[in-house]
C-alpha cells in the first residue's frame, strides 16, 4: 500500500539531555471512546473521570450528542445523560473524524436503534476498510449500505436485530465492541463472539460496570468466547479512566533511549490485554518497574518507572500483537536504538491504520538513517544503537509523528517531523509533557 506524504508544520526535535520527572499521561483513548457510547445507551447520568480530551474522542462526543445525549463539560470530567435504549435519528450525517474507533464502536449501537444513518470521517478514514464491522452487523439483520470497497460513508438503516454466534476472522475489539454493543441492544437473542486471539477488553469490563451480565469462556488454545443476552438495560455509572500506555510509550521509550534518564509514569492503565509494550521492554533488556498497581471499575492500572538502558533487538510474535498494535511505530524506533535485530510477525493490520505504518515507519527510519525493510506482515529493523537524524513525514499519523519525535531526543543531529499537527488527534499536550521531564528544544 502507498503512503502520501504531507509536508505541513513541521516540528523540530534536538537531541536532549537527561531526561527526569514524574508526570500523568492523558486518559486512555479507547476507555475514553466506550464510556462515552455505553453513558449514551444508559439510564441516568454517567460521570467519566480523567476522560481524554483529544480530538478522536471529541469525534465520538460529537455523534453521541447527535444520538440525543446531554453532555456536561467540567474540566477532567464529563457528565454524560443517556437516553437509554431509545436513540434520537440523527438530523446529519456523523463524522467520525479521523477515529476508526467512533466509527466502529457506534455502528452496532446504530444497526440495532437507529432508523436511519450516515455516518462517515476525513479523508483518511474514508479509505479504511469497514468490512469486518459490516459482515456482522449485517448477519444479525441491520441493512448497511457502502461505497465500493466497503469503506465509508456508510448509511444504516437499523432496528430488530437477532443474536448470532460469530467468529471474528481477525482480533478486532472494535468489531468485538460493536458485535457486543448490537447483541446487547437485539431485539432477541444472545450473541456470542468467538475470539482465536484475545483483543483487548475495554468493552467487557465496562459493560460489567454499567450493569450488564456477560458469560466470558477460556478456550484451550488461547482465545476466548463472549457471550451476552439481548434486552439488558445499562445503569449510569461513575468511570475513572486510567493513563493510556500507548501515550505513556513515548515517554517510556524516550526514557531508555536518552542517556542518564529516569522517568515515572503515573496512574498508567495495566490491562492485560494492552501491556504487550511492557513485555517487549523486558525482553530488550530495559529497566522499568511498576508500583502502586491497584483496580478501578475492572480496570487495572499503577505507575511505571523506567530508567536509560542498553537495549537488545527481539522478535515479536503474531500472538502478541493485539496487545502491543498501537505501540508498534514507537517499538520500531527502540529497535533502531538497540544492538542486533529486531522482526515483527503477523502485524498487517498496521497496514490499515491511520495510514500504512509499516510503510511510513520503514521509510522514516531509512530517512534518519537506519537501516530497515517491510516485511508482508511486518517488519525487520537492523539496530545500530542510534540514529543520526534528518527530516520525515508523518504521514498525517500522529503514533508515527510522535515516534519519530522520540527519536530525535535521543538521534546525534535531531529529527524535523512534518505535519506535526496530526498529534492533536489523541495528544494535544505532547510537546508540553516533554517540557515538562526537561527537554529544553523548540
Amino acid at each position: 500500500m502507498t503512503v502520501s506524504k504531507s509536508n505541513s508544520h513541521p516540528q523540530y526535535f534536538s537531541p536532549s539531555s537527561a531526561l527526569h520527572g514524574t508526570l500523568q499521561v492523558p486518559g486512555d483513548k479507547s476507555i475514553t471512546h466506550r464510556a462515552i457510547l455505553l453513558g449514551l445507551l444508559a439510564e441516568g447520568e454517567t460521570e467519566i473521570d480523567g476522560w481524554l480530551d483529544a480530538a478522536d474522542c471529541r469525534s465520538s462526543l460529537r455523534v453521541a450528542r447527535s444520538l440525543g445525549a446531554r453532555v456536561n463539560e467540567q474540566g477532567n470530567a464529563l457528565q454524560i445523560r443517556g437516553v437509554g435504549s431509545t436513540l434520537k435519528e440523527p438530523e446529519d450525517v456523523l463524522d467520525c473524524g479521523n477515529s476508526g474507533t467512533t466509527l466502529r464502536v457506534f455502528m452496532g449501537a446504530l444497526a440495532a436503534r437507529v432508523g436511519f444513518a450516515c455516518i462517515t470521517g476525513d479523508d483518511s478514514l474514508r479509505r479504511r476498510p469497514m468490512g469486518r464491522v459490516i459482515q456482522p452487523l449485517r448477519e444479525m439483520g441491520a441493512q448497511i449500505a457502502a461505497r465500493s470497497g466497503n469503506v465509508a460513508p456508510l448509511c444504516v438503516q437499523g432496528g430488530n436485530l437477532h443474536g448470532i454466534e460469530y467468529t471474528l476472522p481477525v482480533a478486532s475489539a472494535q468489531v468485538k465492541s460493536a458485535i457486543l454493543v448490537a447483541g446487547l441492544l437485539a431485539t432477541k437473542g444472545a450473541t456470542t463472539i468467538v475470539e482465536q486471539t484475545t483483543s483487548r477488553d475495554h468493552t467487557e469490563n465496562m459493560m460489567a460496570g454499567f450493569g450488564v451480565q456477560l458469560h466470558r469462556d477460556r478456550l484451550p488454545e488461547g482465545g476466548q468466547r463472549v457471550t451476552v443476552s439481548s434486552g439488558q438495560l445499562l445503569h449510569a455509572t461513575r468511570v475513572q479512566v486510567p493513563g493510556d500506555i500507548s501515550s505513556a510509550a513515548f515517554h517510556a521509550a524516550a526514557a531508555l533511549m536518552v542517556p542518564g534518564s529516569t522517568v515515572t509514569l503515573l496512574n498508567v492503565g495495566l490491562n492485560p490485554t494492552r501491556t504487550g509494550f511492557l513485555n517487549v521492554i523486558r525482553r530488550m533488556g530495559g529497566n522499568m518497574t511498576v508500583t502502586n498497581r491497584r483496580e478501578s471499575a475492572g480496570e487495572a492500572m499503577g505507575d511505571l518507572t523506567v530508567r536509560a538502558s542498553t537495549l537488545r533487538g527481539v522478535e515479536i510474535h503474531p500472538e502478541e500483537i493485539p496487545t502491543l498494535i498501537d505501540e508498534l511505530p514507537v517499538i520500531a524506533v527502540l529497535a533502531a536504538f538497540a544492538q542486533g535485530t529486531t522482526r515483527i510477525y503477523g502485524a498487517d493490520e498496521l497496514r490499515y491504520k491511520e495510514t500504512d505504518r509499516i510503510a511510513a515507519m520503514v521509510s522514516g527510519l531509512r530517512t534518519v538513517g537506519g537501516t530497515a525493510e517491510e516485511t508482508e506482515d511486518g517488519f525487520i529493523v537492523q539496530g545500530q544503537g542510534g540514529l543520526p537524524g534528518g527530516r520525515v513525514s508523518s504521514y498525517g499519523d500522529h503514533r508515527v509523528a510522535m515516534s519519530f519525535a522520540v527519536a530525535g531526543l535521543a538521534s546525534q543531529k535531531g529529527v524535523e517531523v512534518d505535519d506535526w499537527n496530526c498529534v492533536d488527534i489523541s495528544y494535544p499536550r505532547f510537546l508540553m509533557d516533554i517540557h515538562h521531564l526537561g527537554y529544553t528544544g523548540p
